[in-house]
């Protein structure tokens, strides 16, 4: 594996989250993830991946009333 793998804590400050958040994430395998023995590691490019899958768009004007006319 030619990339570096990050530690927690190392991922926490690339998200710009806690060390916590990042834990919890692995903890629900809703990040991929590397177990060396008992150490856990991310690849940046999971990490950059979570954070991209997770973007919400802005809402605009036209999506809102369009949004509002399939309700009634």
């Amino acid at each position: 594996m030619t990339a570096q793998l990050l530690t927690i804590e190392d991922a926490a400050i690339r998200m710009g989250m806690s060390a916590r958040y990042v834990r919890r994430l692995v903890a629900e395998r809703r990040i991929a993830f590397h177990r060396l023995g008992r150490a856990v590691r991310l690849r940046p490019v999971d990490v950059d991946a979570f954070v991209s899958e997770n973007r919400v768009e802005p809402m605009t004007a036209s999506s809102v009333w369009s949004g509002l006319r399939s309700v009634a």
